[in-house]
């Protein structure tokens, strides 16, 4: 019933801590281990839980495969070479839907195929238009709702697609400023998004379509009332609400005057996120929130939990999910992970409390080989309590960790945040000798509003202290040797990757920018079309060109190139509608002109992020030799 289906966010962490040992020779892994596609990843299963399905490289490119269950064969069915699928769901027992891009441009189109690879379609083939999943509408196997801006550019129109005939159906028009919809559990549109004023969201409502909808509850985009669900009888929903406080709690509203009638569950210190609700019983399951250490569960229902327990037993030293389950909720696909492994993927059998595996993600992977991400906190010179997560290379622990090489990784978003789990860039570093030191710096998503908001138009100022804080505590453990730190990161992590550079130049010695923004005034200036009703929402975030030119002045490294001194390798594709490649290209061209060493890679079949694995391969290997250079004992000149 929510309109990010595809996206569906699987949480996996575990804590595993290393005792105190003599650090030994550790084997240097191949590159290729960490980065190559998956074996077999993303798997799914049928609405009459007959077969499942899951994608897994073809010519490198991850494409679907269909396999009958109790079978050991597979067939694939589609055959894109060009680009990784993004993602795929089911239509219904014999149709599969899948989305791809073009060259990593972001604009999404749907396309259709027969289990048995026939009947292929392309549903919204459009050059430019980008396509959203509202609802797969399990009920009803020949139709799905999305929403496309092939009307406009800047805004999504809902449609209901007919599978068998492709024919769209428009449900309503977009005026301009809807930014989401919402259906019931009947897949009726019932529900709209809206941007008001710039600054304000705004729920819209109605009780059947026929009627046209009309606002409910108009706040600041600073505040949150989220609709999750409806409940059974679709007259009340489910809420995740900061309404009147600071961290977010699940809560039971009158849609149709957003009134609170209950709070189900909150949290001190975390935000609640999301819920599990199963359609096969009719009810809420449970909900949880994300911690230091991983996903806490809190359940509604006791079978539920008590489900939950029985696999967690048969799989104890992992983080466990489900990703996928038929339509009788019988038959589950089990993803377990911690941090050394990718993960794996299984089927349970509910009625036989049978886990039977049906595979590994990575299994060249030997989790004995693989560091330990361990959950720290380190105070902001603020007093923010900053949680974070140091990973050491293999044989070393808090204990023995002394004047290590560095390499400091904040995320992107910024309003995202880093988890406890398998990171395959970290483990890749960790494995070559480094310490890696990654924080949930202000702004970080899911400790509530106020820490939220303590980040508004911060870029560079408290969330780079936040950073720079971290770098320091590390120094004064003796973890880090303050001659080797490094950052690296991608996207806003470029951006606080750059800023390291420009704003605490003694602080590191390297540093790798990975499609990052380097001009804010140029930043928000090509932001992609569809961004454009939020952009007065960014300008509170970030910083209004004109009313605030003179921070954001101060603030863009590529206006203070002239205070780099450090070695910079810059990563760009050509394609990214989001960080622009003009950012890169004009950080590049200013530090060239003062001669500060710079090396630049740029990739044509690329947008926000490298997806193709052979340019995985080449932007990580010179990585590797970049970080040797500047950072190890043996570095060449």
């Amino acid at each position: 019933m929510k309109s990010n289906y595809l996206n569906i966010g699987i949480w996996t962490f575990a804590l595993f801590f290393l005792h105190a040992c003599t650090p030994k020779e550790v084997r240097q892994i191949p590159l290729e281990d960490f980065f190559k596609n998956s074996e077999k990843t993303s798997y799914s299963i049928s609405p009459d839980g007959k077969y499942f399905s899951y994608m897994a490289p073809y010519q490198n490119r991850l494409n679907i495969y269909i396999q009958e269950v109790g079978r050991d064969t597979a067939i694939r069915i589609t055959n894109e070479t060009e680009r990784d699928i993004a993602g795929y769901f089911w239509g219904n027992n014999n149709r599969l839907l899948y989305l791809k891009d073009t060259g990593g441009d972001e604009n999404y189109q749907l396309y259709g195929i027969n289990l048995d690879g026939s009947d292929a379609k392309a549903y919204t083939a459009i050059p430019g238009v980008r396509t959203t999943i509202i609802d797969p509408l399990e009920e009803i196997d020949s139709l799905i709702i999305i929403g496309t801006n092939q009307r406009n550019p800047q805004v999504f129109d809902p449609y209901r697609l007919n599978l068998e005939t492709g024919e769209m159906t428009l449900l309503a028009e977009n005026p301009g400023n809807i930014q989401g919809w919402m259906t019931d559990h009947d897949g009726k549109l019932r529900v709209a998004y809206a941007i008001v004023d710039g600054v304000n969201t705004q729920i819209l409502y109605r009780e059947t379509e026929k009627e046209p909808f009309r606002p409910v509850l108009t706040t600041s985009f600073k505040e949150e009332l989220n609709f999750e669900t409806f409940t059974p009888d679709n007259k009340l929903v489910y809420a995740v609400s900061n309404l009147g406080r600071d961290k977010a709690a699940l809560v039971i509203v009158d849609p149709s005057t957003c009134q609170e009638i209950e709070e189900l569950y909150a949290n001190d210190r975390y935000d609640i996120a999301g819920i599990g609700y199963s359609n096969a019983q009719k009810k809420i399951t449970n909900t949880g929130y994300l911690a230091h250490k991983g996903i806490k569960r809190h359940f509604f229902d006791k079978e539920a939990e008590a489900q939950y327990k029985k696999i967690q037993a048969q799989l104890p030293d992992y983080e466990i999910g489900t990703t996928a389950m038929n339509k009788a909720e019988d038959m589950k696909i089990i993803y377990a992970a911690n941090d050394k492994t990718r993960g794996s993927y299984y089927l349970y059998d509910v009625n036989k409390d049978q886990l039977t595996k049906i595979a590994d993600l990575a299994p060249w992977i030997n989790p004995n080989e693989m560091a330990s991400m361990l959950p720290i906190t380190y105070k902001s010179r603020d007093g923010l309590e900053i949680e974070g997560y140091l990973t050491l290379p293999s044989g070393y622990t808090l204990k023995n960790a002394r004047n290590l090489p560095v390499i400091v990784n904040p995320h992107g978003g910024p309003w995202a945040r880093d988890m406890w789990g398998y990171n395959p860039e970290v483990q890749f570093l960790a494995n070559r000798g480094y310490a890696v030191l990654q924080m949930n710096f202000r702004g970080s998503t899911g400790y509530g509003r106020k820490f939220t908001e303590s980040s508004y138009k911060q870029w560079g100022q408290n969330m780079q202290n936040d950073i720079t804080d971290g770098v320091q505590w590390l120094i004064e453990q003796g973890i880090a040797d303050p001659s080797k730190i490094a950052i690296y990161g991608g996207s806003y992590g470029g951006y606080a990757t750059l800023a390291g550079l420009a704003f605490t130049p003694d602080l590191y010695a390297c540093a790798v920018d990975y499609v990052g923004v380097s001009n804010l005034f140029t930043f928000l200036n090509t932001i992609p079309p569809y961004w454009k009703p939020m952009l007065d929402m960014m300008y509170e975030m970030v910083g209004h060109p004109v009313q605030d030119s003179i921070m954001l002045a101060n603030y863009s490294p590529a206006l203070h190139a002239d205070k780099i001194k450090a070695p910079l390798f810059v990563v760009q594709g050509a394609n990214d509608p989001r960080v622009n490649k003009a950012e890169s290209d004009q950080m590049v061209a200013a530090l060239k002109q003062r001669g500060v060493e710079v090396d630049y890679m740029v990739k044509e079949n690329e947008g926000h992020g490298f997806h193709n694995e052979e340019n995985r391969f080449e932007f990580y290997r010179a990585m590797e030799k970049f970080f040797d250079k500047h950072l190890k004992n043996d570095k060449t000149e």
